[in-house]
């Protein structure tokens, strides 16, 4: 096939993609696989290597993240179900005074969702912005929405978060080197959209009458619902003995230090012992898997709780992965087969014969996929797959192909609004109408997307 032909069966692909998944409702899942599908009849691949082709990618991309994924739920879930967040959140208040409050609030979020997933971060953080709220007489709307977007930043931009995660394996970049790479510039964004978008939070915001009431009803005391009998032990366990910030310091932090110095290690040690221990310590799931030993010990067995039982809390964080890890592997399903098929490699000629740089390219491509269908990993993996061969040909070292997939997580948290299940937890916890939150949380991820573009191409400039 020649290569207008494949581009104009990529592009009806990722139109027919949206039109499943926005108008159609379709779950994401099925929706990729039967798009994947449809593409490798079209461009000519045989029945017999047919399954090979949609497996494979779809294993490949497992096999990279469910471990990531769900190592990372268990350790979200220790952190929620223990109170730590917003033990961490009140400290920081306590020590901001209460004319800094949404900036102590947005700085416990930023350290709260590097281990939770966005939508779990956001509710285990909404008690506290409820407090806040009650405490000052102002709107939920002033401390949640520069929080939430906090979070969103952290989860486009950060492993072990399953499109950073997806991304990383897609350009063949290890996640030590995106996280040492995306922290500074998840930390400049998030500056510098909280001093961008204060205009934007000044203006007057409303909250709905059922917020209102559960705000009127907040206190300090608010903590994780109870679920399962080994859940209720926890519960029951950390309200005998509180959890201290350092503590939670500690957990979210050590799976960071693990991954960076592994990376470094990596790059910078002469071969021996030491640097060998270093970059075992440092690969994802390795260094994940201690810091959920440490979760367990430091949360549940030294309070005094049964092996079994922590053992019970932790698998219970695993079902809510599934739908996660099955929708990135179809995603890299979709993307294998516009590789393998030559779509990818169409695409990304034309693409680059509009004259964007690579890094705008990936930016720009993930962001208009973004904001059309919705979900951040969808968007990231058809990117991935689009602009993969036009990557292999620059042969980039580690450090610009991190920056690439940093570009992508930026564009990927581009302009939430109303087809997006983000855009109606934050407001519709935060209490907005469907107006407000246009106007406040889109337009804040909107300035988010931009800042953290902007540190990636200094920083491609730079390094």
């Amino acid at each position: 096939m020649t290569p207008i032909v494949l581009a104009l069966i990529g592009t009806g692909a990722i139109a027919v993609l949206l039109v499943l998944i926005v108008v159609g409702r379709v779950h994401p899942f099925l929706a990729l696989l039967l798009v994947a599908t449809a593409v490798a009849l079209l461009t000519g691949t045989p029945v017999a290597h047919l399954a090979e082709a949609v497996q494979g990618g779809l294993g490949r991309t497992i096999g990279h993240i469910a471990i990531i994924v769900a190592l990372g739920a268990m350790i979200g879930r220790m952190v929620d179900l223990s109170g730590g967040a917003q033990a961490v959140a009140r400290a920081l208040v306590r020590r901001a005074g209460a004319a800094h409050v949404p900036l102590a609030i947005v700085i416990a979020a930023f350290g709260v969702g590097i281990p939770v997933f966005f939508e779990v971060g956001v509710i285990m953080l909404m008690p506290l912005v409820y407090g806040m709220a009650r405490q000052t007489g102002r709107v939920p709307a002033v401390f949640a929405v520069p929080m939430a977007v906090t979070m969103l930043t952290v989860h486009a931009l950060l492993p072990p978060h399953p499109g950073a995660v997806a991304v990383g394996g897609a350009l063949g970049v290890g996640a030590g080197r995106v996280l040492m790479l995306g922290l500074p510039l998840a930390a400049f964004s998030v500056a510098l959209t909280y001093v961008l978008s204060r205009p934007v939070m000044a203006r007057p915001l409303g909250c709905a009458p059922e917020i209102r009431a559960i705000v009127d009803e907040a206190g300090e005391a608010a903590g994780p619902e109870q679920g399962s009998p080994a859940d209720a032990r926890l519960i029951a366990a950390v309200h005998a003995r509180p959890v201290h910030p350092g503590e939670i310091a500690l957990v979210i932090g050590l799976p960071v230090v693990l991954m960076i110095a592994g990376t470094l290690a990596s790059d910078m040690m002469a071969a021996g012992i030491a640097r060998s221990v270093i970059a075992f310590a440092g690969i994802p799931y390795v260094a994940l898997g201690i810091d959920v030993v440490l979760c367990a010990w430091l949360l549940g067995l030294r309070r005094g709780m049964a092996l079994s039982t922590v053992s019970d809390v932790l698998a219970a964080a695993l079902p809510s992965t599934a739908g996660i890890i099955l929708i990135t592997g179809a995603g890299g399903a979709f993307a294998q087969v516009l590789v393998q098929s030559g779509v990818g490699d169409a695409l990304g000629g034309m693409l680059s014969s509009a004259g964007l740089p690579v890094l705008a390219l990936c930016f720009v491509m993930t962001m208009i996929l973004r904001v059309a269908q919705g979900p951040t990993t969808v968007a990231l993996m058809a990117t991935a797959g689009i602009v993969g061969p036009l990557v292999a040909r620059l042969h980039l070292d580690q450090t610009h192909l991190a920056l690439l997939a940093l570009a992508m997580g930026a564009g990927g948290m581009a302009l939430s609004h109303v087809n997006d299940a983000g855009f109606w937890i934050v407001t519709r916890m935060a209490g907005l109408g469907v107006g407000e939150g246009l106007s406040s949380w889109t337009v804040m991820t909107g300035i988010a997307a931009l800042t953290a573009f902007a540190g990636t191409a200094l920083m491609w400039a730079v390094l």
